[in-house]
């Protein structure tokens, strides 16, 4: 644990409300598929191509990995490069960041050995990101890294368009049935280790999926570096400008190229961040202009930070905190409530509780000004 240093609160609270996105989805998920409860589709990821709030949360969150590599790493370029050191210190914070994600990816099986375990995850697919992206920071210019995100966009569509490599015919606008998906299979789908399963199974945080993700981190990596230079300057309205531009570019790409999040399209990675910038530019407008946030929006902007300082604290507690305070206790919210307020919106008695819950022990680290570092 160390005390934080200078940091930009429009990042920590957007990143702080991606995880409490993370959670929420995936509270809502164990609603939907643990009590078969009626819940907000929107809530739900997309079945395969399309988009609902609930595909756009992790693919912001690695793009805010991107933003921060800059603001952590920028002395370390500027001063020693990338040496040993400094390569160790990202290879055992990549490491680490898998190591917890694949545990956290199998904690049922590592209690009884008795399902198929699961190599991938979304932690995995963080490390990942962060790894590539921190080497890549070191090694390549900021302009040969614009030219990599376009070269792993505009490729990576001829890549999924390749022959399966199990023989299934492919069609993007079908589930499961690309190249993409195909890898998945091959490498770990013998004996359901994907996520997935069946004959067109699949993981949604695979191998190749992990290209584009990495490019995403690299557009974050563009604003970060952005918002640096040009500390003194009006940079909100540029930020909207860029978003609003990925988000047109992207859905006109997801005529051809389907936005999917299970296989991380090109189309989806510019969908998904340029909502992402469009809705950091907001917070960038209003939160780091020096003046303290005052009156009733203290309150969620104080419930953000919570979970944006302390982010992967925050994730890997959710998971924990599912066994060790009762999931089923939390639920009888649900069940009391459902036939005075519907299904729905009962459904989210428990979820939020399940997020307060998660708040109060990282509250408590903000408050002493303690950070969790992976």
């Amino acid at each position: 644990m160390s005390a934080p240093v200078q940091r930009l609160i429009s990042l920590d609270v957007l990143r702080g409300l991606t995880v409490i996105g993370m959670i929420l989805v995936n509270a809502t998920a164990g609603m939907y598929y643990g009590l078969e409860a009626k819940v907000f589709p929107l809530l739900l990821h997309a079945h395969w191509d399309g988009l609902k709030i609930a595909d756009v949360v992790f693919p912001a969150f690695l793009l805010m990995v991107g933003v921060s590599i800059p603001m952590a790493l920028g002395k370390a370029k500027a001063t020693t490069g990338l040496n040993a050191e400094q390569g160790r210190k990202i290879f055992w914070r990549t490491f680490r960041l898998f190591l917890i994600g694949f545990l956290l990816s199998n904690l049922s099986w590592l209690a009884t050995f008795a399902e198929p375990w699961r190599f991938w995850g979304v932690l995995q697919r963080i490390a990942l990101v962060y790894g590539a992206c921190a080497v890549l920071f070191f090694l390549l210019s900021p302009k040969l890294r614009l030219w990599l995100i376009a070269a792993i966009l505009i490729l990576y569509w001829p890549l999924a368009l390749i022959p399966s490599l199990d023989g299934i015919a492919t069609d993007l606008w079908a589930r499961g049935q690309n190249f993409i998906a195909s890898v998945d299979r091959v490498m770990f789908g013998a004996g359901g280790h994907n996520y997935v399963k069946g004959p067109e199974g699949y993981d949604p945080e695979g191998l190749l999926g992990t290209l584009p993700a990495i490019a995403q981190g690299l557009i974050g990596m563009a604003i970060g570096e952005y918002l640096i230079r040009n500390k003194e300057k009006k940079t909100a309205l540029t930020l909207l400008g860029v978003g609003v531009i990925m988000v047109l570019v992207g859905a006109a790409w997801g005529l051809v190229f389907p936005v999917i999040k299970d296989i991380w399209s090109s189309s989806f990675v510019l969908v998904t961040s340029g909502i992402t910038v469009i809705a950091l530019s907001g917070l960038h407008g209003w939160l780091d202009k020096g003046k303290p946030v005052s009156g009733l929006a203290t309150i969620p902007v104080t419930f953000a930070l919570a979970f944006g300082v302390n982010a992967i604290a925050a994730y890997v507690l959710h998971f924990l905190m599912n066994s060790l305070m009762g999931w089923k206790l939390l639920t009888q919210t649900y069940f009391l409530t459902r036939d005075h307020v519907g299904e729905a919106v009962a459904a989210l008695f428990p979820v939020f509780l399940f997020i307060l819950a998660i708040w109060l022990p990282i509250e408590y680290l903000r408050r002493k000004k303690w950070i969790i570092k992976v």
